[in-house]
Parts: structure tokens; sequence; C-alpha cells
């Protein structure tokens, strides 16, 4: 069989058979081979190669005058093009009948929702964690939730603009750059399926848009900060789960969802172990329990008993939230941050964990990268040796927790020494 290409085929129509489309092929821009028994029917190639059958007419009085419409059929592949050819007819008779079915197409299909659209883009992926579902979900509540039941084509660019400055405003440049992210790829789908849907945010880009550029907030040494936070929470945070979830974070540098989400199935307090499974790396973590968080496990025990099951299956169980546990207390950390003296945020324990470990104990970096479950960089010879233990864990996880002890009371101890 001869190979038609757009050129060729610009000159000459072929008969639309299954062996003849196969041999069709992609140019630089889309074309269309025309079939010479059935006028009006074709079949367009993409330049990536996709083919789909489509009939053309001209709709209502007019003769050429009369604007031309377009139906498209199907996709090469899902349909033959003896049964493409068919429908073409059905579309052909149609029209001889004063019909318009592609000016019916455009009136039946409804310009989905922003809301629809998010579901449809959640389910395309299954494999996401159930994290970063549920981390996506929050921020398409929080700050887009009014556009949900918006039809896609009425948010506009400067709608774009006005709520990245506001949501930069009122959260910060980080929620700002995930929001807009988030809503940039929710609309390429429909983008594709939708003749004229434009990407909002891509129109506020090329009109100039910037998202912000990333910084990395950055802190004073743990001897500086840590009287101060510990002195913030200390005073305005009275609830106790809280501010036992706040310790345990501090004491194990675990990001903030990995400590409000642990179980007490996940605890075992006779072996001194615990272990957390939904982890940013993927990865399961298991840890030692120190001094510290056993003080901490201990009163939460004692704290849970009587609560109903589902929420004393939490180690930082909460009656007031839906989850049943601690929520993300961001609202307190404005109030920890003036009363201590130090801007103040979960992730800072993190950076204070690490900085004790490295910095202050000059423990080995795998080490650290395996207490706080870090991604580990494509380093050949720390790939020759084994994992760490948890039970070699124990020692420098104990060290860390008391050297941050230490810090913690350093001012209190230099301002009673002065006094």
């Amino acid at each position: 069989m001869e190979t038609h290409t757009a050129k060729r085929v610009a000159k000459t129509r072929l008969t639309l058979t299954k062996r003849a489309v196969d041999t069709l092929e992609p140019a630089g821009t889309p074309w269309i081979a025309w079939d010479d028994k059935l006028t009006g029917f074709g079949v367009r190639i993409q330049p990536s190669g996709v083919k789909s059958f489509i009939v053309n007419y001209r709709a209502g009085e007019g003769g050429r005058k009369a604007p031309n419409k377009r139906v498209v059929l199907g996709r090469h592949g899902k349909i033959a093009p003896d049964q493409a050819r068919r429908l073409a007819r059905k579309v052909l008779g149609k029209v001889a009948d004063g019909d318009d079915p592609a000016g019916n197409r455009a009136e039946a299909r409804a310009m989905p929702t922003l809301g629809d659209a998010f579901e449809d883009y959640m389910a395309v992926n299954p494999n996401r964690s159930r994290r970063t579902n549920g981390l996506y979900r929050y921020e398409a509540k929080r700050y887009l939730g009014d556009w949900l039941s918006r039809p896609l084509d009425a948010i506009a660019r400067r709608d774009v603009e006005t709520r990245f400055n506001r949501i930069t405003e009122d959260h910060g440049w980080s929620p700002a750059n995930r929001a807009m992210s988030l809503l940039r790829s929710v609309y390429r789908r429909p983008c594709v399926d939708l003749d004229g849907l434009r990407n909002p945010v891509d129109l506020w880009l090329a009109g100039g848009g910037k998202f912000h550029r990333k910084v990395r907030r950055k802190i004073s040494t743990p001897a500086e900060v840590l009287p101060c936070w510990r002195a913030g929470i200390e005073a305005e945070v009275n609830n106790p789960a809280i501010r036992d979830a706040l310790w345990f974070g501090l004491y194990t540098g675990m990001r903030r969802d990995e400590v409000l989400t642990l179980r007490w199935e996940r605890v075992d307090m006779a072996a001194m172990t615990f272990r957390v499974e939904e982890t940013k790396t993927g990865a399961p973590l298991e840890l030692p329990v120190t001094r510290q968080l056993s003080a901490i496990l201990e009163r939460r025990r004692v704290e849970s008993e009587g609560l109903p099951d589902n929420v004393r299956a939490w180690v930082f169980s909460s009656l007031t939230s839906a989850s049943g546990h601690v929520e993300d207390p961001h609202h307190l950390y404005g109030r920890i941050t003036r009363t201590g003296g130090a801007r103040f945020w979960f992730h800072g324990f993190r950076n204070c964990f690490i900085t004790v470990a490295e910095r202050e104990l000059m423990l080995p970096q795998s080490l650290t990268k395996r207490l706080v479950n870090h991604v580990r960089p494509n380093d050949v010879t720390e790939g020759y040796a084994a994992d760490w233990t948890v039970g070699q864990l124990c020692e420098p996880a104990q060290q860390i927790a008391d050297r941050i002890d230490v810090l913690m009371e350093g001012d209190v101890r230099s301002r009673e020494t002065a006094a």
C-alpha cells in the first residue's frame, strides 16, 4: 500500500479503509484526508499521530455561503472507517432534513464547573498517596472553594491575578504558588477536550504574571530559637494534645502530618519503638522511643482514657476535629512567635533537629537522614553500607533529645546566673 503524505492527499482523495488510514502519516500541522466516496467525510491527522474521523457540512440555506460545520465522529482505532462512514451518512441525512448536529451538540454539552474538573483531575491519577490527595482537597477548598461551582469559562485571567495576590497577602508566597499551580493542572485536561477553552493561569503568565520565587526560610541557631519557642509554647498553647504534638515534633524532627496522624496501633512501648506508615517519601518510618517521647506518650495514654474509640485511636486525639486527631495548629504560630520573640513554624522543629544532630553532635549525615526519613542523595559509597537499624538509632536519638533539652534551658540558666 502506498504511504500518503499531507501534500499528496491534499491533491487527491482516497477511499478511507482501515489499511489506507493506517498508512496516513502526521505532518507538522493537522491535516485532513477526505473520502472519495462520501463528500464531507474525512479523517483528521494530528501532529501527534492521533487520527479522528470527521464529517463537514454547511448548515441552513445559502449553499456555499452557509457556515461550515464539523462533527467529530470518533478516533481511529476506537471506531472502524466503515462504522465512521455510516455515522457520517446519518449526520448528513439529518442535515438534509434541516437539522444542525454540530449546533445541537454545542448546546447540549454544558461547560463543566471547576469542581467537576477538579474531581476528574483527582480521579485520573490513582497512584497519588492518600496524603497528597488530602492536601490537594484541602488546598482546593481553602483557596479556591468559592470557585468550585463556577463554569470553567467563567474564571478569567484577572480573577487568577486577584486571587493570587490575595492568597499571598493572607497566607504567604508558598500557598499562593501551590494554589495557582493546582488550578493550572486542573484546567489542562478540559482545555484539551473543550474547543475554545483557555487556561486562565496560562493566560495570566502570558500576560506578565509570575509565581513567587521559592525562598527557603532560614532560622537562627537552635541555641537562640529553642528557648524562645519553649516560652511561646508554654504561654500560648493551652490544649495539652496540641502542646504534646509540638514537643513530639521537636524531639523527632518528623513532619507535621506524620506527627499529627500517629496512631496508637503503631506504638510499641514494650519494644520502645513507633512506626509511621504514611510518609512523604513513601517509605515507612520506624524510630526508637526516647525518654522524652516516653513521657509524652504516657501523658497522651492517660488523657485518652474514656474518649470514644474513633478518637482514642489517635495519639494526639481531638474531640473537636472531624478527623478525630489534632489538625494543623497554624492559628497558634503567630502567637507563639510574638510571645517567644522568634519566628515559629512547625517545620522549624525539623530544621533544629537536623542542625543539633549534624552540627552540635557531629553525627553522620546518613544517620540523620534515616532518623528524619529524608530522601537520600544518589551516593554510591553510601549505597554500599547497610541501612541503620532501630537499635543503632537508640543512642543517637537520645543524644539529640538530651541536647535539645539543654539548649531549651540554656537561656533560662543564663538569666538565672546573671540574677
